[in-house]
């Protein structure tokens, strides 16, 4: 009887013990809703088309998810995200059966250099390369796959953004 206390005691202690590095609430130091964030249009520096507009929708959609700054589409947010996305390439995963060179699914990678300035004060608050990452199915049209993949690998590196906007150490 004692050893199935001391077992039961002992698991609501790892159990309690587990949560204490977790904070209930926004991590940004503020209240959620208080600041106003504005999405600037990102510039492409890369050869591929069709880049800028889904990065500035997931971002958008992953700032309104997360909910700790209010989405400002006037124009005047208390700050200002804007970027360039600056590299998007896409490599061999794995390969058709009997053909080394024929690849079968790709990784896409798309990188942008995020920044966040404070209205203001005109501080920079967030200036970091920030990347995203899928994979897709080439299938008989690899053009028409990666237009579908775009979404999803934007989805991703706003995903990556917003952690460090709303997480910031700054």
């Amino acid at each position: 009887m004692k050893l199935a206390t001391f077992f039961c005691l002992a698991c609501a202690s790892l159990i309690l013990t587990g949560c204490a590095g977790y904070k209930l609430g926004p991590t940004a130091g503020f209240k959620p809703g208080t600041r106003s964030v504005q999405v600037n249009f990102f510039q492409n520096k890369t050869i591929e088309p069709r880049l800028i507009t889904s990065v500035n929708h997931a971002l958008r959609k992953a700032l309104q998810q997360d909910g700790t700054y209010l989405l400002n589409t006037k124009g005047t947010g208390d700050v200002v995200i804007d970027g360039e996305i600056t590299t998007f390439s896409r490599s061999g995963i794995s390969f058709q059966p009997g053909d080394v060179i024929t690849a079968r699914d790709y990784s896409l990678t798309m990188a942008a250099q995020v920044r966040a300035i404070e209205r203001a004060s005109g501080k920079v608050l967030l200036e970091r390369l920030v990347s995203g990452r899928t994979t897709v199915r080439a299938g008989a049209d690899l053009a028409s796959a990666e237009r579908q993949a775009v979404p999803l690998l934007a989805e991703d590196l706003a995903r990556n953004a917003t952690s460090l906007l709303v997480d910031g150490d700054w």
